[in-house]
């Protein structure tokens, strides 16, 4: 049988606990959160789980993106989940869109970015500011390189100024059964390693030589690091000279 004492005990225990939605009035830690990988590790299969999971509990999330696959405002995932977004380009103050929100009178309590790589490194500072100053919990997934295995602005100060950076864990596989770390563009059935660092594209398998090209003339394929330096997208056949293995 409880005492008085202790059933006090738990309800100001229970009370100093912030509803959701109440943060800006009881302020409570959030946290910039950043999680990355190359393409096809499952980012935006992850996104959509961490939104799930956050409006279980009550919560209201923003989700934000640009650039998705699908070229319309959503977040898709490869697996088949997919939820509308808003699209953002280097041009949004993302502070102005969650206040927009609340003048609304619409909760914000978490944003949901994908392909956060493309963000400037001043909208990065935003999210940091809304975490800091308004206690918006922040989870940005993007991509860690480009083409050219260079970061990316948005990745380069996402690992620089959030709270948590995490490696996606789904091991994404090169041709030759190795991890794939980076991503190769793939333009007419060979890799290129020049060019404009923001092409649009989805990931497709390469055809084999003397195979009709997919629809897309341009394709993203992961590669393990021997495989991206020499540009190889697939086994070699035997040159003169050589056995061809069966």
């Amino acid at each position: 049988m409880s005492s008085p004492d202790g059933d006090s005990r738990v309800e100001r225990r229970t009370s100093a606990v912030p509803v959701a939605g109440d943060r800006r009035r009881h302020p409570a830690p959030a946290h910039l959160r950043f999680f990355h990988g190359p393409m096809d590790c499952g980012k935006s299969t992850l996104a959509l789980q961490v939104d799930h999971n956050q409006a279980r509990q009550g919560r209201r999330g923003l989700l934000l993106t640009q650039g998705d696959r699908s070229a319309q405002p959503r977040i898709s995932s490869r697996v088949g989940l997919c939820r509308e977004a808003v699209e953002v380009d280097a041009g949004t103050d993302l502070r102005l869109l969650v206040r927009s929100s609340w003048a609304a009178g619409e909760r914000v309590d978490y944003l949901i970015v994908d392909e956060a790589q493309f963000l400037t490194a001043g909208q990065v500072d935003q999210l940091a500011e809304l975490v800091d100053e308004s206690h918006v919990d922040v989870y940005a997934f993007g991509l860690t390189t480009d083409f050219r295995t260079r970061l990316f602005p948005g990745t380069q100060r996402l690992l620089e100024v959030a709270d948590d950076v995490q490696r996606v864990q789904v091991e994404v596989l090169c041709w030759c059964g190795l991890p794939g770390l980076l991503n190769a563009r793939v333009v007419d059935g060979s890799m290129v390693r020049e060019g404009a660092t923001v092409v649009v594209a989805d990931t497709a398998p390469t055809p084999a030589p003397g195979e009709p090209s997919a629809d897309a003339d341009v394709h993203y394929q992961v590669l393990c690091r021997r495989h991206h330096v020499l540009g190889q997208l697939g086994p070699a056949a035997a040159g003169p000279g050589q056995l061809a293995l069966p």
